[in-house]
């Protein structure tokens, strides 16, 4: 990858000029005499000198991308900074371009045409996504404790070689670059500078989703056959002051055995466990490689332990004691049935419970000098049915405690002091792990987060009910009429699903059957004339109950009939795999 800002040619690094055979992309390295030249027919790379007479366009250059119509070169061509990370400058990606290797379409068929136009708009869709970051001279996929645990080799690779691949969302797509020493990420990263006391230091929260099982709300739940857990994120808040640093780490993820929900136009669907696979096979493959890169786990599952949810809670409790790891500690809590009407003061319950294990795994911390005096031994996975809202809650009050005690370790904070006592600080560390809460919930559900009104203001409030219901109607909407094209999207973004340019047999065309079309106007018409009938009633009302009774249970059979086959009218995935759908 390739960094630029349109924006502002004072950080230029580079820039592509277009000729109708090639691109060519210019370092902004003023000693930089080559280029990258990139052949618009055959796609191969060679450095040559700088040409003359074609025109230079400032961009960020992330991948090539494989449509119907063949390569496309996809840039970035504005950036935001967010803010200084540990004195590196980190971006946020803005606005794109994509751009053909081929100057004509004119040897495509219509059909090809609209094909071709769909997929790019699928790229456009993930590109659009909030929460696309890169640096250009420090490696955002590793946290501190990783990064500090590495060796001489490891730190002399380019960042692309030696990135966790989990987090890198266009390493598919960068294979062509793969020399280049930028990575570009979907994360949420908030950089604040902050005073306590009247010390200075800078606070960050950075949210790091993986691109493995990836997907939307329905579509992808539980694990695959590799133990990678579907909406997967590591999320670090770091604290540097005077040169000093420290971290805590924690992770969230769909609950870690083969189990789906897929939309069928209720507004919750039943949870289905998986009866013709080994659970426990995959279940171990998660929490081994979670071991490995973290240590101790504490799983806190925050799901209904009655109604639709008891069954997840019942399996997670009888996998995780099949297992028999003394690495892992099972914490189920109802958070629902502790806090409902109102009764959030309740969630100290479960901090109570976890506070002697969370002093146990500590965080990691290095002094002024880069010695490491403290180390982090363990990790919190929590989980809900989402790993969204009551997740984020729970975390932003681990995240809390940690840091208090990371402050007065580093000396911001006196002795007795609570960071709740701290206004201005208070007020940005709660709008800052709301905003990781919506971050999170819009790449995943499709809305902000729910019960962000107590992440923010530590409360419960009504305003915050009305808006978790706002959300949850448009949740509900793009759950089942927008997600499959969501889902095809991060597919072909990842690599998942590729086009095969010389052999093209269109996946996108969905035939439905009758039902599709016949039903809902039934419904529609049935329902309208229930609302004639008793607008326009006549003299005579046992007439007009007739046909009111009539065309009212007209409407309400064909509405059951429509529920009934409620697979048959969400948006479902054309382009995904079986395994994501079962």
């Amino acid at each position: 990858m390739f960094v630029v800002s349109a924006e502002n040619r004072s950080c230029l690094c580079c820039s592509r000029r277009t000729t109708p055979e090639k691109f060519y992309i210019e370092a902004g390295d003023d000693g930089c005499l080559d280029v990258l030249a990139i052949d618009r027919v055959s796609t191969e790379m060679t450095l040559t000198a700088i040409p003359t007479g074609c025109c230079a366009l400032l961009c960020i250059v992330i991948f090539n991308h494989l449509v119907v119509l063949g390569m496309y070169l996809v840039v970035i061509t504005k950036k935001k900074k967010v803010g200084d990370l540990l004195g590196h400058v980190v971006w946020k990606a803005v606005e794109f371009d994509i751009i053909s290797y081929k100057k004509t379409v004119l040897h495509l068929t219509d059909n090809q045409m609209q094909d071709n136009k769909t997929f790019l708009s699928m790229i456009n869709n993930v590109l659009q996504t909030d929460g696309l970051y890169f640096a250009t001279d420090y490696d955002l996929t590793h946290t501190l404790q990783r990064l500090a645990n590495t060796s001489p080799e490891f730190q002399e690779m380019s960042l692309v070689e030696r990135a966790d691949q989990r987090f890198v969302w266009n390493s598919h797509l960068l294979r062509e670059f793969m020399t280049q020493p930028e990575v570009r990420t979907n994360f949420f990263i908030t950089i604040k500078s902050s005073c306590i006391n009247g010390k200075v230091f800078e606070w960050s929260i950075i949210s790091r989703r993986s691109c493995f099982r990836a997907g939307v709300r329905y579509y992808v739940r539980g694990i695959d056959s590799e133990g990678h857990a579907a909406n997967y994120v590591e999320t670090e808040q770091i604290v540097q002051y005077n040169s000093a640093k420290a971290s805590f780490v924690q992770t969230r993820g769909s609950i870690p055995f083969y189990w789906s929900q897929r939309p069928n136009l209720k507004y919750k669907p039943k949870p289905q466990i998986s009866k013709t696979v080994n659970h426990l096979d995959g279940f171990q493959r998660h929490f081994d490689s979670q071991i490995i890169l973290y240590g101790r786990q504490v799983v806190l599952n925050l799901i209904n332990q009655k109604g639709s949810e008891k069954p997840l809670e019942q399996a997670f409790d009888k996998l995780v004691a099949s297992l028999g790891n003394g690495m892992i500690k099972y914490i189920a809590f109802d958070f629902h049935k502790e806090c409902s009407r109102m009764r959030w003061h309740r969630l100290q319950i479960l901090l109570d419970m976890v506070t002697e294990m969370q002093d146990e795994f500590g965080y990691f911390l290095v002094d002024a000098e880069g010695k490491v005096l403290l180390s982090q031994e363990g990790t919190f996975r929590s989980n809900c049915m989402d790993c969204l809202d009551r997740t984020n809650v729970i975390q932003n009050l681990l995240a809390r405690r940690s840091l208090h005690s990371q402050l007065q370790k580093m000396g911001v904070l006196h002795m007795g002091q609570e960071i709740e006592e701290q206004t201005d600080f208070e007020k940005n560390y709660k709008n800052a792990w709301a905003d990781n809460a919506d971050a999170c919930a819009k790449q995943y559900a499709g809305t902000g987060a729910l019960k962000t009104d107590f992440t923010r203001t530590g409360k419960r409030t009504q305003w915050g009910l009305l808006m978790d219901g706002w959300n949850s109607m448009i949740r509900y909407y793009k759950n089942n009429f927008s997600d499959g094209f969501r889902q095809d999207s991060i597919d072909l973004f990842l690599g998942n699903y590729a086009v095969d340019e010389a052999d093209w047999t269109t996946p996108l065309c969905d035939t439905k059957d009758w039902k599709f079309l016949t039903l809902p106007i039934i419904m529609v018409v049935a329902f309208s004339m229930c609302i004639i009938c008793l607008v326009m009633a006549g003299d005579v009302w046992t007439e007009t109950l007739a046909y009111v009774l009539f065309w009212g249970t007209a409407s309400v059979v064909t509405g059951g009939l429509i529920l009934f086959n409620g697979r048959d009218f969400v948006d479902a995935p054309k382009l995904v795999q079986k395994e994501k759908l079962d």
